[in-house]
């Protein structure tokens, strides 16, 4: 048996990140990736394989980085670790000895165990999984009616990218009155349906699956609660993820209410030299204090990055106190975006605050063609004005835009220090610099707060 001074269990974002800033500031240390696959994929590159990439290849994510810096990966699936011992068991019969040990074995699909039928062939879901993905690419290339059931980003972008094919009936079917409202407002939920509504897909809101039926043991039909039967030759079902937990399980780890493995601020574990990060471990709302139920890549490597850091000891204090939960998408060229707390969230967790909105255009003047609008939403504390959450939408742009307000929500930032915020501008890039949305989005916020109380 060879022992390592870490050995991490899962070569996605997560584990990927946390070997690579391992490496690079322990250099002397041996750090070993434990995988299930020899090749991997870029989770949020997975809906687009099936247009834009048009290719499971080109979505590769591999381990270069780590190996160039020295790191090791096999390829071989944990089945039990013996933490006593310090001892990782691999389904080849090898044994693997370590020092740390990092748990990163990401999310699953969550399985529609309560739909009849969920169990037919040619019932698919997206999975974090080179191999299955590349199957279920070949399988779809002959299907004509895809039903996909559950209308968060996943299932959006997929239904998205499958339907550019106009030769394919492409139906998604949300039980919500609006797609992606885990994510987003009410309003922006809106905006986004309609924008997926405006493409090849058709779009059944407020609809529940009784059942999917077939012939054979092959998926034929979805039968809705209303009565209606939509043809299918194949269903994607994406009604979530959960924590990738079984082996943490065995091994003895315990688990969080959302079935996360339970760490502290630096994604350690309640057992000595035993750390978990990404998808698996459990995240604290930012705000809240309260666990969530966050999994994005973003995410795990910030995560990953402290973990790494400060395996060997603290030597860098972490800088974020619980996730914010920051998310985007595109759908039909329409970009939209959000961070922190929205209508939704902060109903939920019972928090107090007001709502700014600013409107303009992307360029300046706004006659340069490409010019597109371009909003900017600021959820603020009507005590003293710090963005607790916002919301961008229009061009592309507004990616980029949510990055910067999610770090100011994460540094406690007032809209009164963003009026003062120091901008580029040009007029093939930006707005005008008379007008830039996030600054006139605070001049209106601090309008509103002069009238509270009056």
């Amino acid at each position: 048996m060879k022992k390592y001074d870490v050995i991490v269990i899962g070569a996605g974002p997560a584990g990927l990140v946390t070997g690579i800033t391992v490496k690079k500031y322990y250099s002397e240390k041996s750090v070993l990736i434990l995988t299930q696959e020899k090749g991997g994929l870029v989770p949020c590159g997975i809906p687009y394989i099936f247009n834009k990439l048009n290719s499971v290849d080109a979505d590769r994510m591999g381990p270069k980085s780590f190996v160039d810096l020295g790191g090791e990966v096999i390829v071989d699936t944990a089945t039990d670790v013996n933490m006593d011992h310090k001892v990782v068991y691999g389904k080849s019969g090898d044994t693997y000895g370590y020092e740390k040990l990092v748990f990163a074995t990401g999310s699953q699909p969550a399985k529609a165990f309560f739909i009849k039928g969920h169990d037919l062939e040619n019932v698919f879901y997206i999975r974090k999984s080179y191999q299955y993905i590349q199957d279920l690419y070949i399988q779809l290339q002959d299907k004509q009616n895809i039903v996909i059931v559950g209308g968060g980003f996943i299932g959006a972008e997929v239904a998205e990218q499958l339907a550019v094919d106009e030769k394919k009936n492409v139906t998604l079917i949300e039980s919500e009155s609006q797609c992606f409202s885990k994510a987003f407002s009410k309003e922006l939920s809106k905006i986004a349906t309609e924008q997926l509504r405006h493409t090849h897909v058709n779009v059944l809101t407020s609809s529940l699956v009784k059942e999917i039926r077939g012939a054979k043991n092959k998926v034929e039909k979805v039968l809705l609660q209303s009565g209606e039967e939509i043809p299918a030759d194949a269903v994607i079902l994406s009604v979530g993820y959960k924590s990738n937990t079984e082996l943490a399980v065995k091994a003895g780890l315990p688990l969080n209410v959302m079935g996360a493995i339970k760490v502290d601020s630096y994604e350690r574990t309640s057992v000595k030299d035993v750390c978990a990060v990404g998808d698996c471990s459990q995240t604290i709302g930012f705000l809240t204090g309260r666990s969530d139920h966050i999994m994005l890549a973003s995410t795990a490597t910030a995560e990953a990055r402290v973990l790494g850091f400060n395996l060997f000891g603290i030597k860098i204090k972490k800088n974020f106190k619980g996730t914010i939960a920051v998310f985007s998408t595109q759908i039909n060229g329409f970009t939209m975006a959000s961070a922190g707390i929205n209508e939704n969230t902060g109903k939920d967790a019972n928090v107090d605050f007001l709502t700014a909105e600013y409107t303009d255009i992307d360029r300046h003047p706004g006659t340069i063609p490409g010019a597109s609008p371009l909003t900017v939403r600021l959820n603020f504390s009507p005590c003293d004005g710090a963005i607790l959450g916002a919301e961008v939408w229009g061009s592309s742009s507004a990616a980029e835009i949510i990055n910067t307000l999610s770090l100011a929500i994460q540094k406690y930032t007032t809209v009164f220090e963003l009026i003062s915020f120091q901008i580029g501008t040009h007029p093939l890039l930006t707005g005008a610099p008379t007008k830039p949305v996030i600054i006139k989005a605070a001049e209106i916020a601090i309008g509103m707060l002069r009238n509270v109380g009056k």
